[in-house]
């Protein structure tokens, strides 16, 4: 089973779960919301704008090549809906992540994990960002759908930055996302380079002839 990480694309949106491909909680307030008559073309539209903007903005993961789980962060510029959690606002040098959504058959299994990674690479890559911050949830996902779960944000690297009892801002720094497990990894890595033997003298092939072949001469050759 192969899984890998990409970034969101316009294409993507259409695969993603049907409430999250609908949901306009965080791209627009509650009274646009309620006039809005094609959700999926509003979210679309929000969604190109975006990438157009500010660009990457979201990653995907992949299992097998269907896309399975996401992840969507934007400056809060951008999540006018945002503005209605007991929490907000955003600090001024964070961006939102305002959607984690990973498929139930597939949970379990680090995707939510790996998504977070991908989200922080990219923003590492990006330059001029600080950290991620996100509105958790400490009720069932069938009360608070579009927020996610105070106990995953905390098992991935988010620390409370503004304390609710249902709602608290959590924060995570950008220069602690890549875990332990990347930077043990990396290690090893060179590690091994220092280590590694170096390789064995081949002899070259030669020709019928007995002579070096052109193509395999690795200095003169005594004639």
């Amino acid at each position: 089973m192969s899984r890998k990480v990409v970034r969101l694309t316009l294409d993507h949106l259409e695969a993603l779960p049907g409430p999250c491909r609908d949901c306009l909680f965080w791209e627009l307030d509650p009274v646009t919301r309620r006039r809005v008559d094609d959700a999926p073309a509003e979210k679309r539209a929000w969604l190109s704008e975006v990438l157009r903007e500010w660009g990457s903005c979201g990653q995907v993961v992949l299992v097998d090549g269907e896309p399975v789980g996401h992840v969507l962060y934007v400056p809060p510029a951008y999540a006018p809906g945002a503005a209605g959690i007991p929490t907000a606002p955003v600090s001024a040098d964070a961006v939102l992540l305002t959607s984690l959504h990973v498929d139930p058959r597939h949970t379990g299994g680090g995707l939510g994990r790996m998504l977070v990674q991908g989200m922080a690479r990219d923003l590492v890559l990006r330059g001029g960002i600080r950290a991620v911050e996100a509105f958790g949830t400490t009720l069932p996902h069938a009360v608070a759908p579009c927020l996610v779960p105070t106990g995953f944000l905390s098992a991935v690297g988010f620390g409370t930055q503004r304390s609710h009892l249902t709602n608290p801002r959590m924060r995570m720094e950008l220069r602690s996302a890549l875990t332990w497990k990347d930077e043990v990894e990396a290690a090893l890595e060179r590690l091994l380079g220092a280590v590694r033997p170096a390789p064995k003298a081949v002899r070259p092939p030669t020709s019928s002839r007995g002579t070096v072949s052109r193509a395999a001469r690795t200095g003169p050759v005594r004639r």
